[in-house]
C-alpha cells in the first residue's frame, strides 16, 4: 500500500527544484543554485512548495523498453529532468528524481511494483528525494558520500557510499564518474537494452540534442567544460563496463544504440576541439 504524500512546509527552490527541511520560513537562499554550476533564476530566488506544485502539473509515465520507464512532468518544473523506474526481479529502483510526487503517480508506480530502491546521478536532481523515500515504505537513497554537503534535507533514510562502485540488488551497480560533482554518479544496467547493456548516465554523459552524440561540462547552464584529463579518466572508467545505450536526463535524449561507440566518438570530437587528443 503507498504512504501517504506528506503536506509539509519543506520549500522547493524554483530555479532548481530543491527541497529543503522544513520551516516556517523561508531558506535566505539555495546553496546549490548559488553554486557556479547553476545560476539564481534571471527573477531572483524563488520558492514553491509541494502543495503548490501539484495544483500546476502533472507527470507522464513512459515505457522506454521492457522494464524501464521515464517519468517527466509536464509543464516542466526547475530543470526539467526525467527519472526512471527500472524494474527488476529483486525489487524496482528509481533513479534520478523529479519534484512531482503525487497520489496518482505513486498509484501508477504501486502497479508496476513499488520502489525498493533509490538512487540520484548528483545535486541538482536530489529535489523532493525524501518526499518519494516515505511514499514507498522508506526507500533507501544511495547517494555518493562525496556529495553530502549538497544535502539539504538530511533524513535517515539516506545511505552514503564511497569509492568507485557500489552494487545494488538485480545486478545493478552505481558507478562514481566525478566531473560534474565529485560524488557524481550513473547506475549500469546489464541487462538493458535487449541484454547488451545500458547506462543511466543523468548529466554526465550528457546526451545531446543530436542523439547520436554526447557530451560534457562541469556546468550546463554557464557553459564551463569538464577539463580534458578529466574527460580521458572518465573513458578509462567506461572501458570496464558494457552497454549499447545511454538514457540521458530529459526526455527522448537517448542514445539508442552503438552507444559505447558514440561515447568514445563524443569524446575523441571534445578533446579535438581543444587540439589535443584522447591517446595524448
Amino acid at each position: 500500500m503507498a504512504g501517504e504524500v506528506q503536506d509539509s512546509k519543506a520549500f522547493l527552490c524554483v530555479t532548481c527544484g530543491t527541497q529543503f527541511a522544513p520551516d516556517w520560513q523561508v531558506p535566505a537562499t539555495c546553496p546549490i543554485c548559488a553554486d557556479p554550476r547553476q545560476y539564481l533564476g534571471l527573477d531572483g530566488q524563488q520558492w514553491t512548495t509541494l502543495t503548490e506544485l501539484r495544483s500546476k502539473s502533472h507527470n507522464v509515465i513512459v515505457q522506454e523498453e521492457p522494464d524501464l520507464y521515464s517519468i517527466h512532468s509536464d509543464p516542466p518544473f526547475a530543470i526539467g529532468q526525467r527519472a526512471f523506474l527500472l524494474r527488476t526481479p529483486a525489487g524496482n529502483v528509481l533513479w534520478d528524481c523529479i519534484a512531482l510526487l503525487d497520489a496518482q503517480t505513486i498509484e501508477a508506480i504501486e502497479q508496476l511494483g513499488g520502489v525498493a530502491a533509490i538512487a540520484i546521478s548528483h545535486p541538482h536532481y536530489y529535489t523532493t528525494m525524501i518526499e518519494w523515500s516515505a511514499a514507498f515504505a522508506d526507500a533507501p537513497i544511495y547517494l555518493h558520500e562525496a556529495d553530502r554537503q549538497w544535502v539539504m534535507r538530511p533524513h535517515a533514510n539516506i545511505h552514503y557510499w564511497s569509492g568507485s562502485e557500489h552494487s545494488l540488488f538485480g545486478n545493478l551497480r552505481l558507478l562514481n564518474t566525478p566531473g560534474h560533482f565529485d560524488g557524481f554518479q550513473v547506475l549500469h544496467w546489464p541487462a538493458g537494452a535487449e541484454g547488451r547493456g545500458a547506462l543511466l548516465s543523468g548529466d554526465q554523459p550528457q546526451v545531446c540534442m543530436d542523439t547520436d552524440w554526447v557530451s560534457f561540462m562541469w556546468s550546463y547552464p554557464n557553459f564551463v567544460p569538464l577539463s580534458i584529463d578529466v574527460v580521458k579518466e572518465l573513458m578509462k572508467q567506461y572501458e570496464h563496463y558494457s552497454f549499447d545505450r545511454i538514457y540521458g536526463a530529459f526526455p527522448k535524449r537517448t542514445v539508442r544504440a552503438n552507444a559505447k561507440a558514440a561515447l568514445r566518438q563524443s569524446a575523441e570530437r571534445y578533446i579535438r576541439a581543444t587540439g589535443a587528443r584522447l591517446n595524448d
